[in-house]
């Protein structure tokens, strides 16, 4: 017979896996109703004249 320490340790796991599945079913769900992002143009690179000095 599994102690109640063991007991209570497999339903957190228990617990924990079917969180975690949902979680990941919610991300794929809101990851193909959101629309594509913007792409945004790459930033130019600072000219050393703008960057602070140390």
């Amino acid at each position: 017979m599994a102690t109640k320490d063991e007991e209570r340790a497999a339903r957190l796991k228990a617990a924990l896996r079917d969180n975690l599945r949902r979680r990941k079913a919610q991300a794929r769900s809101r990851a193909d109703d959101a629309p594509e992002p913007a792409k945004a143009p790459p930033a130019e690179p600072a000219e050393k004249s703008e960057l602070p000095s140390s």
